[in-house]
């Protein structure tokens, strides 16, 4: 297993293998370094036909080994990647209904790879406490394994940086730390967070009240988590999301508040959504970040109107229990997320 920097001094140096599995939280770093491998091994004039995509959630193995199998135009390299190749997690719900085969046939095949051919399979992890999984560790010692870990400090920075050039826009020293330190590393969500703070300044520079003003606090995530952990009826996932804020220090009532919030924002949404209105639509109408409303939208999904109100009404309950009542707070949290998941 090697880290995403030790394979961007391969890739400069040009030291390739003939099998790469690549995964972590960041798709976009993921897809920087494959464009960068086709770039360097193949041609740009036959690149239709030498480089092959295929989606992880409904490829079979014998599409995998018939792309490897065919050899290049005009020589060269040939690269074939599997994107978002979930049956390479332990648990995920989106996992490919052939992924168990794919393994299987895998494990014999991937050191058989023809030298002409470079196989890329990619996982995405589902949420921000998933581990590398036994799958993906099954072939650490037939295929190159590339963590692409979180950034952090001066390395998140520079990446941060660069999404600000490329719109054209400068941000400060202090700026740019401050706004890093406001957002979790998942470039999607800061793609949309820079557009967002350059469409708001316009032509002048950014400053800290800027960034305060537009951007969600980092807990909002945790919060997003936790009630789609509930929404997917694992609230054995969403009680440890619930402990981890609670250890970072943050009250219960607190808690309570913004998961209220959430679902009182899904209502609207749900709402919105039964009347055909559009994400651009609901995102304006709710002032929320597009991505974010995307997101929520795709979690209303597990809710229909009558679940979310009783939803609501659970956690009015359990705001009255924590001012007027003696005991746990961390119990009837733990109680309020259990009989959400149980709704029907």
């Amino acid at each position: 297993m090697v880290s995403y920097i030790d394979f961007s001094n391969d890739i400069k140096n040009s030291k390739f293998k003939n099998a790469y599995i690549m995964y972590g939280f960041n798709e976009q770093l993921i897809k920087e370094y494959i464009e960068k491998m086709v770039k360097k091994l193949v041609n740009k004039d036959f690149e239709s036909l030498n480089y092959e995509t295929f989606d992880g959630n409904t490829v079979d193995f014998s599409t995998i080994f018939n792309a490897c199998e065919t050899l290049p135009f005009m020589g060269g390299k040939r690269i074939v990647v599997v994107y978002r190749a979930n049956f390479l997690g332990d648990n995920s719900k989106n996992a490919n209904k052939n992924g168990d085969d794919i393994i299987k046939e895998l494990e014999n095949y991937i050191s058989k790879i023809p030298e002409h051919c470079i196989l890329i399979m990619y996982y995405v992890f589902e949420n921000q406490r998933e581990r590398v999984s036994n799958k993906i560790r099954k072939f650490e010692k037939k295929a190159c394994v590339v963590e692409f870990s979180k950034l952090k400090g001066m390395q998140l920075q520079k990446k941060v940086k660069e999404v600000f050039d490329n719109k054209g826009k400068n941000i400060g020293k202090t700026e740019l730390s401050f706004f890093c330190s406001k957002v979790d590393e998942n470039f999607d969500i800061i793609n949309n967070e820079v557009e967002k703070l350059c469409c708001y300044v316009g032509d002048r520079e950014i400053n800290k009240e800027d960034i305060d003003l537009l951007m969600h606090p980092k807990e909002s995530n945790d919060i997003f988590n936790l009630v789609d952990f509930i929404s997917q009826s694992k609230p054995e996932k969403a009680i440890e999301v619930l402990n981890e804020i609670m250890f970072k220090g943050e009250k219960a009532s607190n808690i309570l508040y913004m998961v209220e919030r959430q679902f009182k924002l899904m209502l609207n949404l749900r709402i919105g959504m039964e009347k055909g209105k559009s994400k651009e639509t609901l995102s304006k109408e709710l002032r929320l970040n597009i991505y974010i409303c995307e997101k929520m939208m795709a979690q209303c999904k597990s809710f229909n109107v009558n679940k979310i109100i009783k939803a609501i009404d659970l956690c009015l309950a359990t705001e009255k229990e924590l001012k007027s009542l003696s005991g746990e707070a961390k119990f009837k949290m733990e109680l309020l997320i259990i009989n959400i998941a149980i709704l029907r």
